[in-house]
């Protein structure tokens, strides 16, 4: 265990000289090992909002799983290293909603009423619950120069079962993308944009 954990690789959490460095993978479309034809097709993904999505939901499952202790990034020059963060829940303040343009505040109905300051209607209510919001702290190396032999056998299992999870992560969002690449193709469509011009109208 401790081998497996020691020899992983690893990537800067945030910039090279910040020095902080955690458990990675190089997700790289040219070091995945793909055929050219996924290559090329992964590619033209990228320009595509839908694609970044399909992934994106993978990294939020993963955080949830671990009750957002544990997220994950991209990191790099041209985020194409998956890195493993430390982070937490916070509460976001905010204590009342509108439950018509959904306009947040941070003030309960019973202190300034239930008009709302954005629409004017009368539809803000109080939070049942206070919501939460995900907090990454990209600054903070993960387990850098530790010294495994001084962990107890249990937090050491802990800790490999949250990077075996990390890597099936990768594992999954590689095979995400290359069914995306098999499953979908990329067509042109001329779009037709209304825009607003200034004519000349005659007077009446």
């Amino acid at each position: 265990m401790t081998a497996y954990l020691q020899t992983h690789f690893r990537y800067s959490t945030m910039n090279s000289w910040n020095g902080a460095d955690s458990y990675a993978h190089n997700l790289k479309i040219y070091k995945l090992g793909l055929c050219s034809e996924i290559e090329d097709k992964l590619y033209d993904l990228l320009s595509f909002q839908e694609f970044f999505d399909s992934l994106r939901e993978l990294m939020d499952d993963f955080a949830s799983r671990h009750q957002y202790r544990w997220q994950v990034g991209m990191n790099g020059r041209s985020g194409g290293y998956l890195v493993l963060y430390e982070g937490e829940l916070r509460p976001t303040g905010y204590l009342s909603f509108c439950t018509r343009c959904g306009q947040r505040n941070y003030r309960k109905v019973e202190e300034t009423g239930n008009i709302c300051g954005k629409c004017g209607r009368p539809a803000r209510v109080n939070y049942r619950q206070t919501p939460m919001q995900a907090v990454t702290f990209p600054g903070r190396g993960v387990d850098m120069d530790e010294d495994f032999d001084e962990w107890s056998l249990e937090d050491l299992r802990d800790r490999v079962r949250l990077v075996q999870d990390f890597d099936r992560l990768a594992d999954e969002m590689v095979a995400q993308a290359i069914q995306f690449a098999k499953n979908y193709s990329i067509e042109e469509v001329e779009v037709c944009v209304p825009q607003t011009q200034r004519v000349l109208v005659a007077n009446r």
